[in-house]
């Protein structure tokens, strides 16, 4: 698994934190390890930016997702995952945890778009947000081991 992180948001981030659930993430939905990822931590105007030109909506937001290879989880073929999209000044306002724990949380959240998942309906919403929940959990529980 091959995880670029690219941070120009003047803010300092957990990289490694960053690099390492999203790494977690795309091997626990059964990637093939040959599979690249895209990260860009970016600041709110950028996002903004970003928001309106893909999604048509005014204003910041906390993670956007683009999908390259539409992969989907237990794939086999190698390809590209897609590019999340980042704002730690966002997260910042909504992190109940902490800024850090967030940007994962985040970072869960942008692998599981990329892979197909949604949130547009309700039990979307229940699957997609308790699978990104647990993930977080158990990468949690690794890292202090």
């Amino acid at each position: 698994m091959n995880v670029e992180l690219s941070n120009d948001s003047g803010e300092i981030v957990d990289e490694e934190g960053i690099i390492g659930v999203a790494t977690f993430t795309m091997r626990k939905m059964g990637l093939h390890e040959e599979c690249d990822l895209a990260i860009s931590v970016v600041g709110e105007e950028r996002i903004s930016d970003l928001h309106v030109e893909w999604m048509g909506l005014e204003g910041a937001t906390d993670v956007l997702s683009f999908p390259m290879d539409e992969l989907k989880p237990h794939g086999t073929e190698p390809g590209l995952v897609g590019d999340i999209v980042l704002c730690p000044q966002y997260a910042k306002k909504q992190a109940i945890n902490g800024v850090d724990v967030e940007l994962k949380l985040l970072t869960i959240h942008g692998v599981l778009h990329c892979l197909g998942f949604d949130h547009a309906q309700p039990s979307e919403e229940k699957i997609m947000f308790e699978l990104q929940d647990s993930l977080l959990l158990e990468f949690q529980g690794l890292a202090h081991d």
